[in-house]
């Protein structure tokens, strides 16, 4: 609980501690002097600081409504920059003789405009794409024009699939096929053959070695692509028998997406030097290591190996890998292979951020009206009373579990009807009491029993919000991930509320409340009292990767509408494009309705009701034209 004397004295050091947003923001975003979180693209430049608020007033007077899904275009330039720069500073700094080359995995973000910007702010690194799937490959060459750039092929491959990479090598693209299972290997030289032109071909191993966290499936002896020992050494036996063992050109493992663990790191490295260097005296060109995903994003600013986090900077993980690298190389005098990586997620985190409004707020106080109970009370009613009274910091847990046990025995005898209502909700209403103050209570506790480690949830308000968890953040329900939190104004006023967010679909899953913590997971975030002067805005950190591409129709909640920006080195920004969310109608035809025919049934239905005499037939102009304009407006709340 926050102190009494800090809520008379708060300011904006008190909300960048609170909300943890140094920690997490890799210095992109802060809180200004009016109490109101900035994007800061460039590091060395407080001029350069936006405020979220007015980028939103702008989105608001261009006649948009909330949810928003913000890009920053400096922000995917910058991380695209950084891990580039990082892994050609510990080459030169090691003195490795290869190079580096990202690639950026289509499948984290698969957004025209992402993907349009990966190419455009990556050329000059020569930083490609990988694709896993015939769509993805179409995409990127409609996108990718730096023939110096990798294009990586995984995933499973049809002879289309495999045609259009071979016309991409053609073209001059640095296209390789990875083979994910050994079948692969025989229609991939057949179509080559066909096409009279050689592959660059790679293969994708099992390694012995596993990561923590989230995807640790990912990896290992029974992850689901990739071959194993036998089957790799299989593919080399076929290509040597074939006289063909030069096209094997690169070798690619895939740990998971988010590593926390540079130690996991560092040993799925190793292993896979080991492979690619016994590959080269097997007589395989090779040249090109592919090491996969793992860049993790500090979602939480704990900087441990926690599933939300990493223990490791950018430039700590390139010098690692580059280090490991020429290391085992150096051992049998192999040369240096050009370094791949396929960092999708830390490429794109920090580019967007998810904007909405608060609706509305359902207050734990209106459950926490407590009254005294009367000399003629049920007994469990007085018993409940007595458990508030003497509550105490040495008696929190008896006073807990004896609250528990009278609110229990109230409700089964309510159950079979030998305690009215109006008891019931005053027994409820001391339990709640009694509640609220054992978080008082256990604040001031060094170490509160793990029983109470919830507590504050199920006492915290309800703050309903103008979005849906399953289309714009699906991983915090799917896989319970993380992602910062937090209001983007009103930041020099104490937040004196704890509050969980609920969505406004009408599904009881549609809520968030697991929120970061530097040494743990908090149940509730705290946040401010609605006030009717102005709406209370919130924001999704860190959303680049995956969500946009998860994202579900649940309850028929469209993609919202996207802004993107780019902020000038003076502190001015430009809108750079304005996408706009789906309407009802987009959506009922993404699930096989047909809006006209609706709007059609919908007339003949309104008609029908004027010869019943249920309408006029001027309410049914009005009625038919609230319907038409239902099926053109946006699927979330509006004005």
């Amino acid at each position: 609980m926050i102190k009494p004397e800090v809520l008379n004295r708060w300011t904006v050091e008190n909300s960048e501690e609170l909300y943890g947003i140094k920690n997490w923001s890799s210095g992109y975003f802060n809180i200004n002097k009016k109490g109101e979180v900035t994007i800061s693209p460039y590091s060395n430049n407080e001029k350069a600081q936006v405020s979220i608020m007015d980028v939103i007033s702008g989105i608001k007077e261009r006649g948009m409504d909330m949810p928003v899904l913000l890009r920053v275009e400096n922000l995917l330039d910058s991380q695209i920059s950084s891990i580039n720069n990082a892994f050609n500073k510990a080459i030169t700094e090691l003195g490795y003789k290869g190079k580096f080359r990202g690639v950026y995995p289509i499948k984290v973000n698969q957004q025209q405009q992402v993907i349009e910007e990966v190419a455009k702010f990556g050329q000059r690194y020569h930083h490609g794409l990988e694709v896993g799937s015939k769509a993805e490959l179409i995409a990127a060459l409609s996108i990718l024009k730096d023939k110096e750039a990798c294009l990586i092929c995984n995933g499973y491959k049809d002879e289309e699939f495999i045609d259009l990479g071979l016309n991409a090598l053609k073209m001059g693209f640095q296209c390789f096929f990875v083979i994910e299972m050994p079948g692969e290997l025989d229609l991939i030289l057949r179509r080559a053959e066909i096409h009279e032109i050689e592959p660059n071909i790679g293969v994708r191993i099992k390694l012995s070695s596993k990561a923590g966290g989230h995807w640790t499936e990912s990896g290992g002896d029974r992850s689901i692509f990739g071959l194993n020992t036998s089957q790799l050494i299989e593919v080399v036996d076929q290509l040597k028998k074939s006289d063909r063992l030069h096209v094997l050109k690169l070798l690619h493992y895939h740990l998971g997406s988010q590593i926390p663990n540079i130690r996991d790191i560092r040993s799925a490295v190793v292993e896979a030097s080991r492979v690619y260097s016994e590959l080269v005296k097997e007589g395989a060109k090779m040249g090109y290591l592919d090491l996969g995903g793992g860049l993790a994003v500090d979602y939480d600013g704990s900087k441990t190996n926690f599933q939300s986090s990493r223990n490791y900077t950018t430039d700590e993980y390139c010098s690692d890998i580059v280090e490991v690298v020429q290391s085992v190389m150096d051992e049998s005098s192999i040369e240096h292979p050009t370094i791949i990586t396929e960092s999708g997620r830390s490429t794109v985190a920090y580019y967007s951020v998810l904007l909405f409004n608060v609706l509305d707020v359902a207050k734990f106080d209106t459950m926490s009206d407590a009254q005294a109970p009367k000399e003629d009370s049920h007994d469990l009613i007085k018993n409940l009373d007595e458990v508030l009274k003497t509550l105490s910091t040495k008696k929190i847990q008896e006073c807990y579990n004896d609250a528990l046990y009278y609110r229990d025995e109230v409700r089964e005898l309510f159950r079979h009807g030998k305690i009215s209502l109006r008891e019931r909700s005053q027994a409820e209403a001391i339990f709640w009491k009694i509640m609220s103050n054992i978080v008082h209570c256990k604040s001031s506790l060094k170490q509160s029993p793990p029983e109470l480690d919830e507590i504050e949830s199920a006492i915290s308000d309800i703050y309903y919000s103008n979005f849906s968890l399953f289309q714009s953040v699906p991983d915090s329900w799917a896989i319970d991930q993380l992602f910062p939190i937090m209001p983007i104004h009103r930041l020099k006023e104490c937040p004196n509320r704890m509050g969980v967010i609920a969505d406004i679909t009408c599904d009881c899953d549609g809520k968030i409340d697991k929120f970061i913590d530097l040494h743990d997971v908090r149940t509730s975030l705290r946040l401010h009292e609605l006030t009717t002067r102005e709406d209370y805005y919130l924001g999704v950190f860190l959303v680049g990767a995956y969500q946009e591409t998860l994202g579900d129709l649940h309850n028929l909640f469209g993609d919202t509408n996207v802004v993107s920006i780019r902020i000038h080195p003076d502190g001015g920004y430009d809108f750079v494009r304005e996408i706009e969310g789906d309407t009802v109608a987009d959506v009922l035809s993404y699930v096989e309705y047909d809006p006209r025919q609706m709007l059609t049934s919908f007339r003949e239905t309104a008609e029908e009701a004027i010869r019943e005499k249920r309408i006029t037939v001027k309410e049914r102009t009005e009625i038919v034209k609230a319907y038409s304009q239902g099926l053109s407006g946006y699927t979330y709340f509006e004005e």
